[in-house]
């Protein structure tokens, strides 16, 4: 009859577990005393005497060595659980807006990854009951490594963009302490040796670092640094037509044709445009004077269109003739799409300009740096108008039309680690177009105005034309002898 013990009691492991053999066949593992006779009975060995050593081998400790801390181990669980599940919920939600409806395929791609990052998150956590149980996986506690390993890249790169600007935003309340649980997590995984169990693990671990890596400087790369993005041009034309003489009043028609085409490779947002006609007046000398005494008397009256300089010409003078715009803001112009518009105004026949300009510009923002909420932001707010909000006084300030709207980044990271941003227009036939770009409602400082600006690629671009009233008045065709 052999003397071999049927029932073998492993030595505890790190964590307190003891492996169960019967007959040579492991059946189990137990972390107390109770859980393996609880084993033992469903096996059906309900009589087994667990002091016998006939019956029962104890290796490395009797049957009193159970140095399970449940509690601890229960309470690594529990916070490793909540850490992976609210970070997977929080990468998911930064990752998937930019995922779907980014205008770009690099950000869909930076969305796509942190969604991805999500998943991987969600799956560690349902590994992590097994890893701080009975391991019946031996590639659990891998999954938990990589899972907190993308949160604290994840986590990181927030701090790290908050930290350029260090605005308050809601969403610190989330990154800032999954930064903190993500340390922990790594230098518990670490401390445990969770990549073991599974065949080359340094192999493993090399090739999971290096797509960590990799993944990691593409999205720091893409929000950061901004990769180079396809240009974007304008072609805006401003021609005068030929005059027409009013047939019942001494004024003279001249139809002004003015295009805009987007000839770049980007849609953009509208957030201002303009056209203004300007008449021109000045004072003529046969002699004259010198070219810089001239410009220098006509720019310190101060008139914004004084910038020329001829020996002959002096005192010069613009009074706007005309206004108006082709866009309402927030109209999209799509790569290629083209806009004409022929506006005629009038002036008299003895008019005193002895030259005609018009400006026309317009402002706008790429559509694939940002998306502006249309709908609030193409609503006028007249400043006149003792109903709206906006109401000023005219005795304070001119009348003029107010614009505002919520501009949003196209890469999501961007909107998490900043304050909300605006962006405002305002226009008046008698001042220039103005907007802005700022956390605030209003304008807010130059310095972040003029940030924002090239975060969301602002830009202006102004096309200008002129003609001699003289040769337009010469352009109106003689009346037909009756």
């Amino acid at each position: 009859m052999s003397i071999r013990p049927w029932v073998v009691v492993e030595a505890p492991d790190r964590r307190g577990l003891r492996r169960v053999t019967v007959g040579g066949d492991t059946v189990g593992s137990a972390w107390s005393l109770r859980q393996l006779r609880t084993m033992l009975d469903r096996l059906g060995y309900r009589d087994v005497d667990l002091e016998d050593p006939a019956s029962v081998c104890w290796r490395g400790g009797d049957s009193g060595a159970w140095p399970d801390r449940a509690w601890r181990r229960r309470a690594t669980l529990v916070v490793m659980m909540a850490g992976l599940l609210a970070s997977a919920a929080f990468t998911a939600l930064i990752g998937w807006p930019d995922a779907s409806g980014a205008q770009t395929f690099a950000q869909r791609i930076t969305g796509a990854l942190l969604a991805l990052f999500g998943v991987v998150q969600f799956a560690a956590a349902v590994f992590a009951p097994d890893y701080w149980g009975r391991r019946q996986f031996a590639f659990s506690g891998t999954i938990i490594l990589i899972g907190a390993f993308t949160a604290l890249a994840t986590d990181s790169l927030l701090v790290a963009m908050w930290l350029q600007e260090r605005e308050p935003t809601p969403y610190m309340l989330a990154f800032m302490p999954l930064w903190c649980w993500s340390l922990w997590a790594l230098y518990v995984l670490v401390r445990e040796k969770s990549w073991e169990g599974i065949p080359q693990p340094k192999k493993f671990a090399a090739g999971v670092l290096a797509s960590a890596v990799f993944s990691i400087v593409s999205l720091a790369y893409s929000t950061i640094y901004q990769p180079t993005v396809a240009p974007l041009r304008f072609a805006l034309k401003a021609d005068f037509g030929t005059a027409r003489p009013d047939r019942r009043l001494p004024f003279v028609h001249v139809p002004l044709k003015l295009s805009v085409k987007n000839t770049g490779e980007v849609p953009v947002y509208v957030i201002i445009d303009d056209f203004t006609v300007y008449g021109r007046t000045a004072k003529y000398s046969e002699k004259g004077e010198s070219v810089l005494q001239g410009w220098k008397d006509s720019y310190v009256r101060g008139h914004p269109l004084d910038e020329e300089a001829d020996r002959h010409v002096d005192q010069l003078g613009f009074v706007a003739i005309s206004s108006g715009r082709l866009y309402e803001p927030g109209t999209v112009l799509d790569s290629g799409q083209e806009d004409i518009l022929t506006h005629v105004f009038q002036i008299p026949k003895n008019v005193a300009y002895d030259l005609l300009r018009v400006n026309l510009q317009i402002t706008y923002m790429r559509k694939d740096r940002g998306r502006i909420d249309v709908e609030s932001f193409g609503q006028p707010h007249p400043t006149w108008l003792k109903r709206t909000p906006d109401y000023c006084h005219p005795a304070k300030c001119p009348a003029r039309l107010l614009y505002r709207g919520r501009v949003r980044h196209d890469n999501n990271l961007v909107n998490v680690t900043r304050k909300p941003r605006y962006v405002g227009a305002q226009w008046s036939p008698t001042k220039g177009p103005q907007y802005s770009i700022s956390s605030y409602d209003s304008a807010g400082s130059s310095v972040e105005e003029t940030r924002d600006e090239g975060r969301y690629g602002i830009s202006t671009v102004v096309a200008s034309s002129e003609v001699s009233v003289a040769e337009l008045l010469k352009s109106i065709p003689s009346p037909s002898p009756s």
